[in-house]
């Protein structure tokens, strides 16, 4: 590749935002780093967490464009990367690259650290290497501080150095920001004569510790070719990821005013960043940047096997494995080369610039450009993916969940022992079904999960983005043509419906009185919460089932989207734990997604297995029924006129719903059944609940 095309590659896609996620780190401080830097950086920059054992002994400075090291204890920080590891972020940065620390970051990217001085439990006192503030960080800034905890937390009023920003007429005066430990940068007026330092902004209330006569909250350090910002308070931490603490009094208010400052905290951390020398979406909804795909298996052994499957589909290029499918590239990484932009080749670079060209014209389709972006796969053939460095999703958690309702369902054996799981993906249904090729090795069971979906799918054309705190899955299921007629996939849905809410009744001891039903035919609703004087329900999920033939089997790519953790827009599982909590003197601890992705997929594969061998019998019949919410619902069939009908239960041979026509003629004027019986399909109609209307879908 010539320089020229190496130039033009890494200031679109692969310059990398290197976020620090090892010993030391917080997985809270984590998730809230990965979340705005995506949010702020996509799609220029891929941010990627990085542990120590990369720092020390991967390429990985090449290919970064900024190191962040996020909040915690910076002693676990100086543990493992004093020496060689600071010797190689101290190069990185003087040669012209960034760090940004945030928090116990600041503490460490300061020559010396003096924290809760004189307080024998919380004391840190020492000198730091890598020195890029030539002076003390001092904290806590305020008093209250306790590690793990929230009860030291506030929002921090800070008054912004605006001549510090070169464009400052958007730069609010001051901002409320999440503080929890952070530290003051003491004695600026000192230093800043003989040394490249700014002010940034600084604390406006009055300090535990002393600072001199400025209260640095966030100094900008020049540092060779190189710059630092180091900060005391979190202005990456976004008030929607924070949660309702019981425990801690007067924390709502500060998730309020942290709402009501979000757009000045924002424009402050773009400033910031820009500074860096970064190139800052204006856009702050834009969606994030694709992050890698983390192949792993219950017993290590599969993931290795999977591979193997792979041989024959595999393309080289420029000593890198690709899977070229029908909608997308797959780039399976290897260790040694996971840095090298020289892995990426020069038929890539076509599409990336192509992809380019399309974005800056405004592309009308939000998932063509993504198609031509190589989706990164990390295979773990020893080991599952460390927690810091898949934030949102504890595999550990997942794999002994998955053992422990195996242990309840004797007829689980298989179905999720191989995962693929993304923080950030197109559309785990998508990436699937449309990479043929890939999907013809996929065995039943094959489960590809993720936290964020940027191009999530439902029926139709229907295209949007799924946030943090859903669960997203998607299953394969090879469906043996033989048994096709008599076992219709139809059903598939109808079964991945009554699993979901099975799988949420029997979550945990005290969950089964949930008020989650199925509305047909494959859509989860629950009662709403925010309407507890009355009987409403609102949707919470929905199913979406794609097929495909291959070698005497249908493909049945099973996708299920759940809100668990995130309320929007319309409520979530855990907002439903206090309807319970009434009458019960057990807390019900919040739903985890990895413990429910386990539960669904064992339901799933229990029910299945009944299916194929019965069919969809009288018992699975009536349990789908005993959770839908239609059972003598009278409803309007626009498509036949506006007569009125009585649903009264779905088909067993090709699963249609039938509703049974009614006249107003009856005794004193009560509807009378006709006789005549409506049969409707699924993937032709569109049922209203709220209307009570049977519509054809146009």
């Amino acid at each position: 590749m010539s320089s020229q095309k190496l130039n033009v590659l890494r200031h679109f896609f692969t310059l990398s935002a290197n976020r620090y996620s090892g010993t030391g780190s917080t997985l809270e401080s984590v998730r809230h780093c990965i979340y705005s830097l995506r949010r702020l950086l996509g799609p220029n920059y891929a941010v990627n967490p990085i542990t120590e054992s990369a720092l020390l002994k991967e390429p990985w400075a090449p290919t970064c464009a900024l190191l962040v090291f996020p909040g915690g204890a910076d002693l676990g920080y100086c543990r493992v990367l004093n020496g060689a590891g600071n010797r190689s972020i101290a190069q990185f940065v003087r040669r012209g690259g960034a760090y940004l620390g945030f928090c116990a970051g600041g503490y460490y990217g300061s020559r010396r650290c003096e924290f809760e001085v004189g307080n024998p439990d919380l004391e840190v006192v020492g000198n730091r290497e890598l020195a890029f503030f030539p002076g003390t960080c001092r904290g806590g800034a305020f008093k209250g501080f306790q590690y793990h905890s929230e009860r030291g937390a506030r929002a921090a009023r800070i008054s912004v150095a605006k001549q510090a920003f070169a464009e400052s007429a958007t730069l609010p005066d001051e901002f409320r920001c999440y503080y929890n430990g952070g530290g003051v940068f003491a004695d600026v007026e000192k230093l800043q004569e003989s040394s490249h330092i700014q002010i940034l902004a600084e604390y406006t209330g009055d300090l535990a510790v002393e600072s001199g006569q400025a209260k640095a909250a966030m100094v900008y350090c020049k540092v060779g070719d190189g710059a630092a910002i180091l900060t005391g308070p979190h202005p990456e931490f976004d008030a929607v990821n924070l949660s309702h603490q019981s425990d801690v009094p007067g924390y709502d208010d500060l998730i309020e005013a942290l709402k009501k400052d979000e757009e000045a905290r924002t424009s402050f951390l773009k400033a910031c960043l820009t500074k860096l020398g970064l190139e800052v979406s204006q856009d702050t909804s834009h969606v994030p940047s694709l992050s890698r795909i983390h192949l792993s298996s219950l017993h290590h052994l599969e993931a290795s096997e999977i591979l193997c499957s792979f041989d024959d589909i595999i393309t080289k290029d420029n000593g890198e494995d690709y899977i070229r499918g029908d909608n997308d590239l797959f780039h399976l990484e290897k260790p040694d080369s996971r840095w090298s932009l020289a892995a990426l080749s020069d038929a890539l670079l076509d599409n990336f610039k192509t992809a380019k060209k399309k974005n800056s014209r405004g592309s009308p389709d939000p998932t063509a450009d993504h198609s031509r972006i190589p989706k990164r796969i990390v295979s773990h053939e020893e080991a599952w993916p460390e927690p810091k460095e898949t934030p949102y999703f504890n595999h550990a958690v997942y794999y002994s969940s998955l053992r422990e309702f195996r242990a309840k369902e004797s007829e689980a054996e298989t179905w999720g022992d191989v995962l693929m799981y993304g923080e950030v993906v197109t559309s785990t249904n998508t990436m699937l079904e449309k990479n043929h090729n890939l999907l013809s090795k996929l065995p039943t069971g094959f489960t590809f999960a993720a936290t964020t979906q940027v191009a999530g799918r439902g029926r139709g054309a229907n295209v949007w983005v799924a946030p943090p705190g859903s669960l997203i899955m998607s299953t394969v299921i090879n469906h043996p043509a033989h048994i096709a007629t008599s076992r219709p996939i139809v059903f598939i849905q109808y079964l991945a419906a009554l699993a979901t809410v099975e799988a949420v009744k029997s979550y945990n001891e005290g969950y089964s009185e949930l008020p989650i039903k199925i509305k047909w035919p494959n859509d989860v609703y629950v009662r709403d919460p925010r309407k507890p004087n009355e009987v409403s329900y609102v949707k919470i999920g929905g199913i979406l089932a794609n097929c495909a033939y291959s070698s005497g089997n249908y493909q049945v790519v099973l996708g299920i989207g759940i809100n668990t953790n995130n309320g929007r827009p319309t409520t979530s599982l855990d907002a439903l734990l206090p309807m319970l909590e009434g009458s019960r003197s057990k807390r019900l601890e919040p739903f985890r997604i990895e413990r429910m992705l386990a539960r669904i997929l064992t339901r799933l594969e229990v029910l299945y297995g009944e299916f194929c061998r019965n069919g969809f019998s009288r018992e699975l019949e009536g349990r789908y029924y005993q959770h839908w919410l239609h059972t003598n619902q009278v409803v309007t069939l626009e498509a036949e006129g506006g007569v009125k009908a009585r649903v009264v239960g779905i088909t067993r041979d090709w699963g249609m719903l039938m509703a049974q026509e009614l006249a107003e003629d009856g005794i004193n004027g009560a509807l009378r059944a006709t006789g005549k019986v409506w049969a409707l399909q699924s993937d032709e109609n569109s049922f209203d609940f709220w209307r009570g209307l049977v519509k054809r879908k146009i």
